[in-house]
This record gives C-alpha cells, structure tokens and sequence, in this order.
C-alpha cells in the first residue's frame, strides 16, 4: 500500500493559521491538520467533502 499524497490547501500560510491538508483515498477523501498531521485524519465521502467545501463557502 503506498502513503497517500496528501496537498496543502491554497489558503494556507506559513504564519501558523489554519492549514488543511486533503488526499484522494480510494473511493474517499482524506482530511488533516498540515500542523499535526501525525494525529489523524477524517474519512470524507465525496458527497460529504462537496459539503464542507460548501459550507466553507457560505460562511465567507
């Protein structure tokens, strides 16, 4: 099995804000803390992935 190839989101800095880190995993979506990412991950479906993505939205 290979390590899943996790990518920092756009948004992120480098000043130490809110940094989100996603992957492809299989059939799902892999979701980290880029600042931590040794303490886990959520499990998305893509469905569930378009939604926090959209509610990501609306609240800007």
């Amino acid at each position: 099995m290979t390590s899943p190839a996790w990518r920092k989101s756009s948004r992120s800095t480098n000043q130490g804000g809110e940094c989100v880190e996603v992957a492809a995993l299989s059939n799902f979506i892999g979701m980290r803390d880029s600042k931590d990412p040794d303490a886990g991950h959520l499990i998305l479906t893509t469905a569930e992935f378009a939604a926090v993505l959209q509610r990501l939205k609306d609240v800007r």
